[in-house]
């Protein structure tokens, strides 16, 4: 048996559990997927599963995938979901911005929006990577509020 492939759960598999679910941090959940993916279980299979199926990010699906694939278990490769993240993107980002000081900048625009969704905010990161602050950036020029 390989000893990335321990058929035991690990000790701190309700910790680990939680992580893999927790909405406002998909870098904690895609640790969590690779800690879990150490430790083939019922259990196990069924959190990575979850993840690969319903996880916003895609990497953390993949990470998953991977994990069930080299398992054994017969699961179909993770695609890019069209269409927005989360519903009503637009809706969430035009009432921010319009409850920011006319003339704001993006810099207060990202802070708040990380403040009040970072579930979003998360998502998005976690999403577009690297091209996630260009985006946003451009997103937020493109949001037009009567007021802004």
């Amino acid at each position: 048996m390989e000893q990335d492939n321990k058929t035991e759960l690990p000790a701190d598999y309700e910790k680990l559990k939680a992580a893999a679910n927790r909405t406002s941090s998909w870098r904690e959940r895609l640790a969590a997927v690779e800690e879990l993916g150490k430790h083939k279980s019922p259990q196990t299979i069924a959190v990575l599963t979850n993840r690969m199926n319903n996880d916003l990010v895609l990497t953390v699906r993949e990470a998953a995938y991977a994990r069930l694939k080299a398992w054994g278990e017969e699961v179909q490769p993770p695609v890019r979901k069209p269409g927005d993240l989360v519903k009503d993107l637009m809706k969430t980002l035009v009432r921010i911005k319009k409850s920011l000081p006319e003339g704001h900048d993006y810099e207060a625009f990202k802070q708040k929006l990380k403040n009040m969704r970072i579930d979003l905010y998360d998502a998005y990161e976690g999403d577009k990577g690297a091209d996630f602050d260009l985006w946003l950036e451009e997103t937020w020029k493109s949001v037009r509020t009567r007021n802004h």
